[in-house]
């Protein structure tokens, strides 16, 4: 197993070392479990997407299950659809609805099933995912573990493309996320298109399985331990370890008397890594750890029993440990501040930790960010994490990696149908939308108020309802959810956002921590902007699209949450103007020379649909025209549109019903990747976009919707290597 702290990285092919001009391999598939520990690692050129069954006109129906892109017959309703190179690294569904689901990769379909399926009236307990032996625990979970849904880990690559269909459509609710990979980037394996034939290998299920264990042991060769006791008194900041860089944390542990469990949860654990202004961990001790209270009910040895982070109870104490690796490079301060008016008397720690030997600029720091929502705002997300607002904000670089969260403090569940809504690096439409704030959990249906504890996912704290709390703090109600392989990278900045209730209505009393590792300089920079319809703009980019429309004036919104929250207008409308072709067009982009690749965003209108398009690049030549062969980049493609189909039938097997719907939200930004061996060493490039139509239809029977490639503005955004050295 690889440590952050080695300066090679065995890779497929051998031994590479790492230098601070070449960015770092990515461990993909089953390495993104086994090289755990290069968690705080930057992913350059790598994009994560979340997409669901939400209510694409921003509201709840059907607790935002149900709405498809598009059918091709009865049983093959579809929710995802991916083109390119990529890894499908996390499925959630409610249950065994939906199933059978049907993964299609590279084209090929594979049946999934759950053993549910067969008589879904009559649920088969201890449930399991068929076939069995490519969907095994601790990868995949159901209903009968999660108190609520079917959950899979198991990485589905593909080479080409990727799509998700469901048979059944009665509360056919749904997340996923996926990473694509362009071509070039460098990868810790190559990636073979997933099959039924493909079994985990055993060592990632054993090292999950390790999930509340010392993942990091004393003894071990490298470790060096810190350690002590401390009496944490009133409201009063106490000083752990000061430690010396480059180094990387690998165990924070803590123990208490079980008697001051509750009060030293209160207290707040902070960390300053090299000095900085402000501390990058500040979070609750309880909140961190992936409890919203130390408050243990059912006296259970595991409160959490999470990979990175464990609440763990013997007769006499309470042991607390975090696992996530922390790099730093001049110096590391951790300690304690204790509430107002408790006490804690006998606190004994430990922070382990080895050398570290890699490029700073290959990692990030590991943060924990808290934010208290006493009072929720009607119709606005609640934001867990802003990264231009952090420590002195700025662009950073990193991956968010997940949260722990109160969502309320009096045991109510109905606020839990708040969808997590994820923006990286300036894209005003979301990257990841989900369904709910349980299913963000690893729950469904508000866990039915139980408790449950995963190495991801889990609702460790809170009883089902007030009247039947045992104590104030058993009113707490919190969950968790962890990213590992299905982490999200960002190059610039990261605003992590949730619902508080179905339509941003909730008025109870959130606490948040967002967990992410970021290096304050970018690795992603914009470089150019064409503005589509604008003269001056189309001139300089020397555009060119003999089939496209006349510029049009659009006035609509993105997608986002309600419009309207009593009355009040909570995302106006805006105009834009675009362009539409069924031919070509041409352009040019401005690029950083020492790139690593390209992002390219277009805003678009979505009312088109199914819009695909070949990307190719040229060089620029003198007189702003393409020079030599133009070169394949690959496809565009963005499935469905603002027109959807809603199918929610009362019977577990009974016909679809579907209903098209229509949204009054048309603007998107959409990415592309462009590889970075057309990009890397040049000023510019030549882009040509060849609209290459997909004749479907919403629903069988129909004729295919009309549909054109859509422009309204292209951003291009170059991958570089962070600039930040090693603080001294």
């Amino acid at each position: 197993m690889h440590r952050v702290g080695l300066a090679v990285w065995l890779c497929s092919f051998g031994l590479v070392a790492a230098r601070a001009d070449e960015p770092p391999v990515i461990p993909v598939g089953a390495d993104a479990y086994l090289q755990w520990d290069q968690w705080p690692l930057q992913r350059i050129g790598v994009r994560a997407y979340m997409r669901s069954t939400y209510d694409r006109k921003g509201g709840n129906e059907g607790a935002d299950a149900s709405h498809f892109l598009y059918q091709e017959r009865e049983n093959f309703n579809v929710t995802l659809d991916v083109e390119g190179r990529g890894v499908l690294y996390f499925a959630r569904y409610n249950h065994w609805h939906g199933s059978p689901w049907t993964y299609e990769v590279d084209g090929v379909p594979h049946v999934i099933r759950e053993t549910s399926t067969a008589d879904p009236d009559h649920p088969a307990p201890g449930s399991v995912f068929l076939p069995e032996p490519a969907f095994v625990k601790p990868l995949v979970w159901t209903w009968a573990d999660t108190k609520g849904a079917d959950l899979s880990w198991t990485p589905i690559a593909f080479d080409r493309s990727f799509r998700m269909a469901y048979g059944r459509t009665h509360y056919g609710t749904g997340y996923y996320i996926y990473h694509l990979y362009p071509p070039g980037v460098k990868l810790s394996r190559e990636l073979h298109p997933w099959s039924l034939e493909k079994s985990p290998p055993p060592a990632v299920l054993e090292l999950i399985d390790r999930a509340g264990t010392d993942l990091a042991p004393a003894g071990r060769d490298g470790l060096t331990e810190d350690h002590g006791r401390l009496h944490l008194r009133d409201g009063q900041p106490a000083a752990l370890a000061m430690l010396n860089g480059p180094t990387t944390v690998r165990a924070v542990e803590f123990s208490v008397p079980k008697a001051e469990a509750h009060a030293f949860g209160r207290a707040r654990l902070r960390a300053t890594w090299d000095g900085r202004n402000a501390p990058s961990i500040d979070a609750p001790i309880a909140l961190f750890f992936g409890a919203g209270t130390l408050y243990n009910r059912e006296h259970k040895e595991f409160l959490v029993k999470a990979f990175p982070v464990h609440v763990r109870s013997d007769p006499e104490r309470v042991h607390l440990a975090c696992y996530f690796p922390m790099p730093f490079f001049k110096s590391a301060r951790f300690e304690l501040v204790g509430e107002d008016g408790l006490t804690v008397s006998d606190v004994r720690w430990s922070i382990r930790h080895e050398k570290y030997e890699g490029p700073a600029n290959h990692v990030g720091y590991f943060h924990a960010s808290y934010v208290d929502h006493p009072h929720p705002t009607a119709g606005e997300d609640l934001t867990l994490l802003d990264t231009r607002r952090v420590e002195g904000g700025g662009d950073w670089s990193g991956s968010f990696v997940g949260t722990s969260f109160i969502f309320s403090h009096d045991a109510d569940l109905t606020t839990l149908e708040g969808d997590p809504r994820f923006y990286f690096d300036d894209s005003k439409t979301p990257q990841a939308q989900g369904t709910g704030t349980e299913e963000w959990g690893g729950g469904g249906d508000y866990w039915g108020g139980r408790n449950m504890t995963l190495p991801f996912a889990g609702h460790p704290t809170g009883a089902k309802d007030a009247k039947t709390a045992a104590a104030p703090e058993d009113r707490i109600e919190s969950a968790y959810r962890f990213l590992l392989a299905d982490l999200m990278p960002f190059g610039r900045n990261a605003t992590i956002t949730l619902e508080h209730g179905g339509t941003n209505e909730s008025t109870q009393h959130y606490e948040t921590v967002a967990y992410w590792y970021g290096l304050p300089a970018p690795s992603l920079v914009p470089t150019d902007v064409l503005e589509i319809g604008d003269d001056a703009s189309e001139k300089a980019h020397a555009y060119q699209s003999p089939d496209a429309s006349a510029p049009v004036e659009i006035v609509s919104r993105y997608e986002r949450g309600v419009d309207h929250v009593k009355g009040r207008e909570v995302f106006p409308a805006h105009a834009e103007r675009g362009r539409s072709t069924k031919g070509t067009s041409e352009f040019t982009l401005k690029l950083d020379p020492a790139n690593l690749g390209v992002l390219l965003r277009r805003t678009l209108d979505y009312s088109y649909p199914n819009q695909r398009a070949e990307v190719e690049v040229a060089d620029l030549g003198t007189d702003g025209q393409a020079v030599g062969p133009w070169r394949n980049a690959g496809i565009w493609y963005l499935s469905g549109s603002n027109t959807c189909y809603y199918s929610n039938p009362k019977g577990e097997t009974a016909p679809t019903q579907p209903v098209e719907q229509t949204s009054n939200r048309r603007f998107r930004d959409d990415e592309f990747l462009v590889p970075h061996d057309l990009t890397r060493g040049r000023s510019a490039i030549r882009v040509r976009v060849r609209f290459t139509p997909v004749p479907r239809s919403l629903l069988p029977g129909r004729p295919a919707v009309e549909t054109a490639w859509s422009e309204i503005r292209y951003t291009a955004y170059s991958y570089v290597l962070p600039a930040f050295d090693s603080p001294r």
